[in-house]
């Protein structure tokens, strides 16, 4: 069976290297530097001290499961390219709203996918394993298809806590609200995780930040509660931790606030719901944007 990443980023690697341990065929999209180092090999550290040999591409091959690891705003550009090979399930493994349905535009065998795993990248090539978490895998459907258990099996026999689950969409939006509320402080104040809790003035606003993602997804129907104390209880899990929306704002580098705050206030818009805290911090992180790539 071959695998492909398609994104080999922090995440992307992690993956990869592990599928590739329990002896798959992988190959490893990637671009610019980054496709550069790996060919030279992948470096993981942290929890894991490692060094392997890869194959890696600059384009999309056929494969058999396609995992997407990308930002979420090259989600489109990537599903075009994957249109034109024969990529097999294409399993989402994302931050933010809305990808599974980019990538069904183009594709035919698309599965969503949820993971608490943590990645960094420290270089090009070089990879940290900052934390085990789970990986949940779900057809957008709600059904337990067999290609959501080929993944599952596939993630599982290389050593991933993974598990096939029928409400794939409510945990991609638990997921986003819960970042929604974390990310773009620590992007606009540069700082770790903890800092949204340790800082009085930080978590009043984070709290009124997943408040209003909490009241979106209800009026969705989805079952919810207690969104506040998870919030707080992962950016105390991961007090040390630098965001991935603050590593893009240090590297200069787009952010996916648009698939996450963004895609709160758009959904909410659409509801007749207000969000004045999200569509805040949209447009605070946006600044910010601007200024760094200026």
């Amino acid at each position: 069976m071959k695998i492909q990443i398609m994104g080999a980023g922090a995440l992307g690697c992690l993956f990869g290297y592990f599928v590739q341990k329990a002896g798959y065929d992988v190959v490893f999209v990637a671009r610019g530097k980054q496709l550069e180092a790996l060919k030279i090999g992948l470096r993981i550290s942290g929890l894991i001290e490692d060094e392997v040999k890869v194959k890696a591409v600059g384009k999309p091959e056929n494969a058999d499961i396609t995992f997407v690891t990308v930002k979420a705003y090259d989600t489109e550009v990537v599903a075009k390219q994957l249109a034109e090979v024969r990529c097999g399930i294409v399993c989402s493994l994302q931050n933010g709203i809305g990808n599974e349905e980019i990538l069904m535009k183009y594709l035919r065998k698309v599965i969503g996918g949820v993971t608490t795993y943590a990645s960094n990248l420290i270089e090009y090539g070089h990879i940290e394993f900052a934390g085990e978490g789970e990986t949940f895998v779900g057809d957008l459907s709600g059904e337990i298809t067999e290609d959501v258990s080929t993944v599952v099996e596939v993630l599982r026999s290389s050593g991933i806590n993974a598990k096939a689950v029928n409400d794939i969409r409510k945990r991609i939006w638990l997921k986003a609200v819960i970042n929604s509320a974390i990310n773009p402080i620590t992007a606009v104040c540069r700082c770790r995780n903890g800092a949204v809790v340790e800082i009085p003035e930080l978590w009043k606003i984070a709290e009124r930040i997943a408040k209003e993602g909490e009241e979106v997804m209800r009026t969705l129907g989805f079952e919810v509660e207690g969104i506040v104390n998870i919030v707080r209880d992962v950016a105390i899990r991961t007090k040390n931790n630098r965001s991935s929306m603050l590593q893009d704002i240090e590297r200069g580098k787009r952010t996916e606030i648009d698939f996450i705050n963004g895609a709160i206030v758009r959904t909410a818009e659409e509801l007749g719901i207000d969000v004045p805290f999200n569509r805040l911090m949209l447009m605070l992180v946006k600044g910010v944007e601007r200024l760094e790539l200026d």
